[in-house]
């Protein structure tokens, strides 16, 4: 236990123990979006960042990582280093420079945003305890011309329940995200079905009954329950 001291909290870019992960906002810098989608063949797009806060000033690291998290070269994000103000904002430019994607369905990427804050050297002494904190949103890279839209990929989602598990398949060009998914009631992971395939979910107490759940659209909003069969 300790007493008699003063432990302050910052935001700051330190050991991966210490890391937070957190989906679109990283101490005082919020991101104008939850997810980009860029659609395939343009030159570029751009995310806005805000400094919610007011008197912290933050260097802003940003890069992108592939579906298996590893940081890729096929982007040129500017500025992947910068500084911003209390209660100011900024933009990310976002360019796509890799060898040619596949043009029936979308390819998914990661944008990652790390908000470091200045530190006083007065506020350096005695305990900090420092936490880094990182913003982490999906970065859908989209054909043009797909025969569908994203609106109706949902619908078109089909589940089959049985031995514990429940296989959903998604013949839509569009990664669906399913969020208050459920079998007979009992409550699964968010999770993300990938195009033109399908997903076996684990259902915990090998639960039966109706499959039901939200996802998530390009803005970020969360659609109407809806049954799948």
């Amino acid at each position: 236990m300790i007493s008699g001291q003063n432990i302050k909290v910052t935001l700051y870019a330190g050991l991966l123990a210490g890391m937070l992960m957190v989906p679109a906002h990283a101490g005082g810098i919020s991101l104008g979006a939850t997810r980009v989608i860029y659609m395939q063949g343009a030159r570029e797009t751009t995310l806005s960042l805000a400094n919610t806060s007011q008197s912290n000033l933050y260097l802003i690291q940003s890069w992108i990582t592939d579906a298996e998290g590893k940081k890729s070269s096929y982007f040129v994000l500017t500025p992947p280093l910068f500084t911003i103000k209390p209660m100011k904002e900024n933009s990310l430019r976002i360019m796509y420079t890799g060898p040619k994607l596949p043009t029936d369905r979308e390819t998914v990427f990661y944008l990652n945003s790390k908000a470091i804050p200045s530190v006083n050297k007065k506020d350096l002494q005695g305990n900090t305890l420092q936490i880094a904190t990182q913003s982490v949103i999906k970065l859908f890279i989209r054909p043009q011309n797909l025969p569908s839209t994203s609106r109706d990929a949902p619908k078109n989602l089909s589940c089959e329940v049985g031995s514990g598990k429940v296989t959903v398949k998604n013949p839509s060009p569009y990664y669906v995200t399913l969020v208050s998914f459920s079998v007979g009631g009992q409550k699964l992971p968010n999770t993300m079905i990938s195009p033109l395939s399908s997903r076996v979910i684990n259902i915990p107490g090998h639960q039966t009954g109706a499959v039901s759940f939200q996802t998530v659209n390009d803005y970020g909003s969360n659609t109407p329950r809806q049954k799948c069969d």
